[in-house]
């Protein structure tokens, strides 16, 4: 899923799948082309051994962070998947030992024996993103936080215990129990509002106009679209 209008035509034509495209007032569109990743595919298999290569070789966990597009376009639920294959080396060789031979050939994978801990997850998952977008009342549970608040149950098994938590609190108050909704809290947009030059806006139409298929005053997001919002200082 990708707003690559040309690149979404190119993977239709290369998987031969559907592809559905949008138009998001973006000046190539957007769309999805459904990809199956498969374990005894070479390529797919170096996708996963760079990625978890990667995650055990950065020494620094403030320097590495897990988001919805790591696993390439991965989606948020194989979360508890990917870290249990962060803490749990002897599952990470078990998947490693089902990959092509051709792509375990020049792996490095099989000599690094790192378990991510805990603490080491909370900041790949949480504080080291908060802290990268300047979230200062996010990440951590200090006074002033948001009281964001995802609770588990210890568990050997990685996976299980965080596919399904205890608790989730939004700003203090229980959204979720064992695994049920019980209170729906809506979620609020960030962003910042950099100063800028308003004589620009000249120059820009002028731009619009003669490169662009899309009018100026379509481009902008108007705020009535973020009832619930928050401006993020600059920093």
């Amino acid at each position: 899923m990708t707003s690559d209008g040309p690149l979404q035509y190119h993977l239709h034509q290369l998987t031969g799948n559907k592809w559905l495209n949008d138009d998001v007032e973006g000046e190539t569109g957007g769309g999805v082309v459904p990809i199956l990743y498969k374990r005894k595919n070479l390529f797919n298999a170096v996708q996963w051994l760079t990625g978890m290569e990667l995650f055990l070789l950065i020494e620094d966990p403030w320097r590495v962070f897990l988001t919805t597009d790591h696993p390439n376009a991965g989606p948020f639920f194989y979360y508890p998947h990917v870290i249990r294959l962060l803490m749990d080396r002897n599952y990470r060789a078990e998947m490693l030992e089902s990959l092509p031979p051709r792509a375990r050939k020049s792996a490095l994978l099989s000599e690094l024996d790192r378990e991510y801990s805990l603490y080491e997850i909370a900041i790949i998952t949480r504080a080291g993103t908060a802290r990268a977008l300047g979230l200062k009342d996010k990440g951590h549970l200090g006074v002033g936080a948001d009281a964001d608040v995802t609770i588990y149950a210890p568990l050997d098994d990685k996976e299980e215990m965080f596919a399904r938590p205890c608790y989730v609190l939004k700003d203090g108050e229980v959204v979720v129990r064992d695994g049920r909704l019980v209170r729906e809290c809506p979620g609020r947009t960030l962003y910042v509002t950099p100063p800028y030059d308003p004589g620009i806006e000249a120059d820009l139409r002028a731009h619009f106009e003669a490169c662009y298929t899309i009018s100026f005053d379509n481009y902008p997001v108007a705020p009535e679209y973020l009832p619930h919002s928050e401006v993020i200082p600059c920093s």
